[in-house]
C-alpha cells in the first residue's frame, strides 16, 4: 500500500481541483466545436460534446454570400479594418492622458478628474444621439474608412481604460521619473523609456479589453454603416440568422467558431508580451 505525505495529498488534491474547474471551462468551447455539425434536431437533444449523426452543411453556408455583397470573409476583414487602427490610437490616447493625470500638477486637475470619473457612470445609451447628429454633420455616417468608429479612440474616449492606466502609473515610484531627468531625459523619453515597458502586462490589457469592445459591438456599426459591402462580423452575424426561415443554429456557431480563431492566436502570441520588463534606467 502507497503511504502519501501530507503534501503530496494536498498537490494531489489541487491537481484534481484544477482539472475539474479546467473541463468545466473548456466543455463549452468543445460543445460550440462540436455542435457546428450537428442538425437543429440533434442540436436541442443532447448536450453531448460529439454529435452523433454530423452534418457539414452548417461549415458550407457559412462561407456563402448575401446577394453578392458581404460573406464571412469580407465581414472579418472589415471588423479587422476596424479593430486594429482603433487599438493602436486607444493604446497611444488612453496611455498619454493615464500619464498626464497620474504624474503631472495643473490648474483644474481635480475638476477634471472628477469629470473623468463621473463619465464611467454615464450609459452609451444617451451619447447615441447626439453622436450621431455630430457624425452627420460631419459626413462621416457610412465612411469607408468607418471614421465614426475609429476617430473617437483617438480622443481616450473609453474613460474605464484611462482610469485602470492612471492607477498603474501611481503605483510606479516616482524615483523612476527623477532618475530619467537626472539622464536629461524629458517627459515623453520619460514614458518611452522607463515607463512603458514597465506598463506592458496593463497595455495588453487595454489591447484585449479594446478588441473584445470592437469586435462585439452591435450598435455602432449598425448606426454607422449602412453599405452591405462594409458590414462587420457583429452584424455578419446577424445577418446569419433568417428568422423567415428559421435559423440553421450549424451555421451561426460555424461563424462564431470562425470568429474565435483570429482571437485565440492573439491571446497565445499577446502571452509573451504580458511579462514586464524590470530593467530601469541607464546609469
Amino acid at each position: 500500500m502507497i503511504h502519501l505525505s501530507c503534501s503530496a495529498k494536498v498537490r494531489i488534491l489541487w491537481f484534481l481541483l484544477l482539472t475539474v474547474g479546467a473541463a468545466v471551462m473548456v466543455y463549452p468551447l468543445l460543445w460550440l466545436i462540436g455542435a457546428t455539425f450537428r442538425s437543429n434536431s440533434e442540436l436541442f437533444a443532447s448536450a453531448g460534446i460529439f454529435p452523433l449523426h454530423p452534418v457539414f452543411d452548417g461549415w458550407r453556408r457559412a462561407f456563402s454570400d448575401y446577394g453578392g455583397q458581404i460573406n464571412l470573409m469580407r465581414a472579418l476583414r472589415n471588423t479587422y479594418l476596424i479593430v486594429i487602427p482603433k487599438v493602436v490610437l486607444t493604446l497611444i490616447s488612453v496611455t498619454l492622458t493615464a500619464y498626464g493625470f497620474a504624474r503631472f500638477q495643473f490648474r483644474g486637475k481635480r475638476l477634471l478628474t472628477a469629470l473623468l470619473f463621473s463619465t464611467v457612470f454615464l450609459p452609451q445609451t444617451v451619447l447615441y444621439v447626439p453622436q450621431f447628429m455630430l457624425f452627420h454633420r460631419l459626413g462621416w455616417i457610412d465612411s469607408p474608412a468607418y471614421l465614426p468608429l475609429i476617430v473617437p479612440a483617438a480622443f481616450a474616449g473609453d474613460a474605464v481604460l484611462v482610469i485602470m492606466l492612471m492607477q498603474f502609473f501611481r503605483g510606479i515610484p516616482k524615483a523612476y521619473d527623477e532618475a530619467a531627468a537626472l539622464d536629461g531625459c524629458n517627459s515623453l523619453q520619460t514614458l518611452w523609456y522607463v515607463l512603458v515597458p514597465i506598463l506592458r502586462p496593463a497595455l495588453v490589457s487595454v489591447s484585449i479589453l479594446q478588441l473584445l469592445w470592437t469586435f462585439n459591438d452591435y450598435m455602432g456599426p449598425l448606426l454607422y454603416v449602412r453599405t452591405p459591402a462594409r458590414y462587420p462580423f457583429s452584424v455578419f452575424v446577424k445577418l446569419s440568422m433568417d428568422a423567415d426561415s428559421g435559423f440553421a443554429w450549424n451555421r451561426v456557431l460555424a461563424v462564431c467558431c470562425m470568429a474565435m480563431l483570429p482571437q485565440i492566436i492573439l491571446y497565445f502570441v499577446m502571452q509573451r508580451f504580458s511579462a514586464p520588463e524590470t530593467g530601469g534606467v541607464k546609469e
